[in-house]
């Protein structure tokens, strides 16, 4: 049985604890930009809302704010969904800067004083700004892979890393690699498979093509070839007509 200094005990619950940590922050702070998301968009809601509804807007007061507001979500979804089309991404920010504008525009014309008319403009940006940054939790595993090396290192520095399990780790990375290349050498035969598939059908194709011009030009022939046969002894009835008419004209012309 290997012993482990404290160092490398600690340094293994702390990777093990490293990973679900990071998973309840992310949570965490998911649930609570949607609670700030709720809340700025129920305020800017309520605030357009009334104030259309001083301008006598009626029950549109209710409605056109709402719309902005389910607007400004779809194009802040579409904006950090991974893997949307580029144009896509690009046309839902225009809409969703011109719906903004719009949005803080009410919202600071509403009657009041200045600031809170700058406050409710800004719980627009607000609602933007919350959603944008709740698109862009994810984590950096650059950082974490650097981490991860520098414990390593501060391990092996203040105490000789055991054998058996650098071995482990040596053998994981053997393991790693030879799966990769293993990918990429299968991933190079199935395309290499395709190109042959596809120069094979292609090459069929031109057979193909070049059979059935082969055949035309054959049947053409034979059939100019028969059309010669037939002419021919229609031209020898001809000329042995002619000739025997010629010395009954000459023999009718003479009495």
């Amino acid at each position: 049985m290997s012993n482990h200094t404290l160092t490398q005990q600690f340094a293994t619950e702390y990777n093990k604890g490293a990973v679900p940590g990071m998973i309840r922050a992310i949570r965490t702070i998911k649930r609570a930009n949607n609670l700030i998301l709720v809340g700025a968009l129920a305020a800017s809601y309520l605030h357009q809302a009334h104030y259309l509804m001083m301008l006598g807007a009626g029950m549109f007061a209710w409605i056109v704010p709402a719309v902005f507001d389910l607007a400004m979500l779809s194009m802040l979804t579409i904006t950090q969904t991974t893997g949307m089309a580029v144009d896509a991404k690009r046309a839902a920010m225009k809409i969703l800067s011109i719906v903004v504008i719009i949005s803080a525009a009410v919202n600071f014309a509403a009657p009041g004083p200045l600031g809170l008319r700058i406050i409710f403009a800004l719980v627009v940006g607000l609602v933007a700004g919350v959603e944008w940054v709740a698109g862009k939790i994810r984590p950096d595993f650059a950082a974490i892979e650097a981490r991860e090396v520098e414990v390593i290192t501060e391990v092996r520095a203040k105490g000789k890393l055991d054998p058996e399990v650098a071995r482990v780790r040596a053998a994981k990375a053997a393991a790693t690699r030879r799966a990769k290349q293993e990918a990429a050498e299968e991933a190079a035969r199935a395309k290499a498979a395709r190109a042959a598939e596809r120069a094979k059908a292609r090459a069929d194709r031109e057979s193909l093509d070049q059979d059935e011009l082969d055949r035309f030009l054959t049947q053409g022939r034979v059939e100019l070839a028969q059309g010669r046969v037939e002419l021919a002894p229609g031209r020898v009835d001809l000329e042995s007509s002619g000739a025997h008419r010629a010395p009954e004209q000459s023999m009718s012309r003479a009495s």
